[in-house]
């Protein structure tokens, strides 16, 4: 990627201000995908955080100036080129936390219910042995295990339900914030479940007003 800068109207980036060369600076990345800003030996040098510079990397965040006042603000000379690569890594690790969330969301659930479901039953048994050592013949031991018998089930079987249609809730307010982080970084349109390496690559936003690049080669 290569993107000319100056005040001339052939370039990529066209620059107002009669302090800025007519081609004054081109902004380039390499395969690692660091930033690379040259000054063309333009009249008054540019600047990154103040220090003139012949070429230097940058990032984003960087202070950079044409001459001795114009600020250049380097998001938007990447996006002049409709260049959303760095954006688009970040929903890597949206759709891998989706993902990890939803499976923590099912398996925890689904351990829940079986533990409710399954206790009662443990319960039950152990009262039954509890019983058969504390002696046979006691009507109040006798009708105590049999209440337990007959509600611990019930009472499992309630709670295991009741865990369990927490499951949908749970999973839907999880979409509905990932159908808002998953999306295009210009156009915004959800990208669906699709997985990240997979989208990679399409290589661009395949909406037609928007074909945004996701990948620079």
């Amino acid at each position: 990627m290569i993107i000319k800068i100056g005040k001339a109207n052939d370039n990529d980036y066209v620059v107002n201000d009669s302090h800025v060369s007519r081609h004054h600076a081109q902004l380039t990345r390499d395969v690692d995908g660091c930033l690379l800003l040259i000054d063309m030996d333009s009249a008054n040098g540019t600047y990154v955080n103040g220090s003139r510079i012949a070429q230097k990397r940058v990032s984003p965040t960087d202070s950079v100036k044409l001459g001795d006042r114009y600020s250049l603000k380097l998001p938007e000379v990447l996006k002049s080129r409709n260049d959303y690569s760095e954006e688009f890594i970040a929903l890597r690790g949206v759709y891998n936390k989706y993902i990890e969330q939803k499976v923590k969301i099912q398996s925890s659930n689904q351990f829940k219910t079986r533990v409710y479901q399954s206790l009662p039953f443990a319960l039950t048994g152990l009262i039954g042995v509890s019983i058969g050592f504390m002696g046979k013949g006691n009507p109040v031991l006798w009708g105590v295990s049999l209440f337990v018998a007959v509600c611990a089930p019930v009472v499992g079987i309630y709670l295991g339900a009741k865990q369990s249609a927490k499951i949908p809730g749970q999973l839907q307010d999880l979409a509905n914030r990932f159908k808002i982080d998953y999306v295009c970084p210009k156009c915004g349109t959800f990208l669906g479940e699709i997985p990240w390496e997979s989208l990679i690559n399409k290589k661009q936003c395949p909406v037609s007003s928007c074909k945004a690049k996701w990948v620079n080669e």
